[in-house]
């Protein structure tokens, strides 16, 4: 594989500590999120321990990775400026700082302190989706990529609302517009489905056929237009319909949603099939996406068709909602980051000596062993979840997959934070807590415009 693919612009990226920073705060939520979930599947008892546990993946680990990834490659495939370097070093502490104290009131029980620290995280989503719209706005016209991650900040803005407007119903249940249960449900769908997954979805597009040297063609063309136009009308609608608890409209949604994940699984299951490149942590993992996301959406589809409003039913089919959290999400994000972050210290450490010396490819930054070691782990602890899941066996089983999910996530954050460690020009300190102002006026392009 090549060291940078060729049909990017690199010299649009924003400064390296601005997405590597986003990067390696959401890989030290990953193993807090694991540790959670552990903790959850052993009946351990404290606070609100599973809803801590998802804040700390979903918000932490993913939609942080979300919101560095974004910032890093929307001014690269777009090949417009970042509309601001400055905004990116406001929002990361706010999101990071707002979940930890959201999280610290969850396990403790102290519940009024919920609306300061969602509104911390509803405020530096908020400049992050302002940021990103921004750039995104001097990209026309719109590309499938694009209009998935258009979409996708409309989705942040909306759930990220709900959720602020949950946290104060905590200690004011009178602040809610309808019944809790109802904007959970809501809150939940907009969040999973609308902004993470149309990211995903999204970015997938474009990664799947750029890291595959493949194009959509055959079935993949009307496949991914019913994708495009169903998926996001399914989100809405399913959404809405639980907001107002109507189960008519959230069973069109339902469908709408499952089918469409179902059609995207086939493009990208097609896309590795067609592949003619050696295989990569990043491929690897895309594969268990596919396989992931057309089970996830077979055993979705009668589930919700008989019970969309069920609580049980909130992510599909009661009791297999590490399929799609892990198995899709989890799996696409691992596999991503994999290439992201060496992508980004190479550009910056290796990119000015190619030709004038040897140099390491993108893929020689991390241990292919750890990479290796931390698949496995990951597979072998997902598969025991989601079987435990649909077939309710012994408590030993989801503490084994507990563990194995654990082991490989922190196998995962030590190979990520290692290629930082022996590649970046910068400190994984200096990366972490140095001057952000001073790697701007360094690296910075005169003309984005700094807020």
């Amino acid at each position: 594989m090549s060291a940078i693919p060729g049909d990017v612009d690199a010299d649009r990226q924003p400064p390296m500590t601005v997405p590597l920073r986003h990067f390696l705060v959401a890989s030290a939520f990953l193993p807090l999120g694991a540790v959670a979930g552990v903790a959850a599947v052993t009946d351990f008892r404290l606070g609100l321990l599973s809803l801590a546990h998802a804040h700390l993946l979903l918000v932490g680990w993913v939609c942080l990775t979300i919101a560095g990834a974004m910032t890093q490659f929307v001014p690269v495939w777009s090949g417009v400026d970042l509309h601001s370097t400055r905004l990116p070093a406001v929002q990361l502490p706010l999101i990071a700082g707002g979940l930890v104290g959201f999280a610290a009131s969850l396990l403790a029980g102290r519940l009024a302190f919920l609306p300061v620290f969602g509104a911390a995280m509803l405020l530096g989503f908020w400049l992050f989706v302002y940021n990103i719209g921004r750039t995104l706005a001097r990209a026309r016209p719109f590309d499938r990529t694009e209009r998935h991650f258009a979409l996708a900040l409309g989705f942040f803005a909306l759930a990220t609302l709900l959720g602020l407007l949950l946290a104060v119903g905590f200690t004011r249940p009178a602040v809610l517009p309808v019944a809790r249960p109802a904007v959970v449900g809501a809150h939940a769908t907009l969040a999973v489905f609308g902004a993470v997954l149309t990211t995903v979805l999204g970015a997938l597009y474009q990664l799947g056929t750029m890291f595959t040297q493949t194009e959509l063609h055959g079935i993949d063309v009307p496949l991914g237009r019913f994708e495009e136009l169903g998926y996001p009308v399914g989100v809405l609608l399913l959404a809405g319909g639980r907001l107002v608890e109507s189960a008519t409209i959230a069973r069109a949604g339902g469908v709408l949603v499952a089918l469409a994940l179902l059609a995207f699984a086939v493009v990208l299951a097609r896309r590795l099939w067609e592949t003619q490149v050696e295989r990569t942590p990043m491929l690897s993992r895309y594969a268990v996406v596919a396989a992931a996301s057309a089970i996830w959406a077979a055993l979705a589809l009668p589930a919700w068709l008989a019970e969309p409003l069920a609580r049980s039913a909130l992510l599909g089919r009661p009791g297999v909602s590490h399929l799609l959290l892990l198995g899709v999400v989890g799996f696409v994000v691992l596999g991503t980051v994999y290439h992201v972050v060496p992508f980004v210290v190479w550009v910056h450490r290796y990119s000015d000596r190619l030709g004038y010396e040897p140099v390491p490819m993108v893929d020689d930054l991390y241990d292919e062993r750890l990479a290796a070691a931390d698949f496995w782990c990951l597979l072998a602890g997902t598969a025991l979840l989601v079987a435990d899941g649909l077939l309710d066996l012994p408590s030993a089983v989801s503490a084994v997959g507990g563990v194995a999910v654990l082991a490989g996530t922190l196998l995962f954050v030590v190979n990520v934070a290692g290629v930082v460690r022996e590649h970046a020009p910068q400190s994984l300190f200096a990366v972490l807590f140095g001057s952000w102002a001073a790697t701007n006026s360094a690296d910075a392009s005169p003309s984005v415009e700094n807020d």
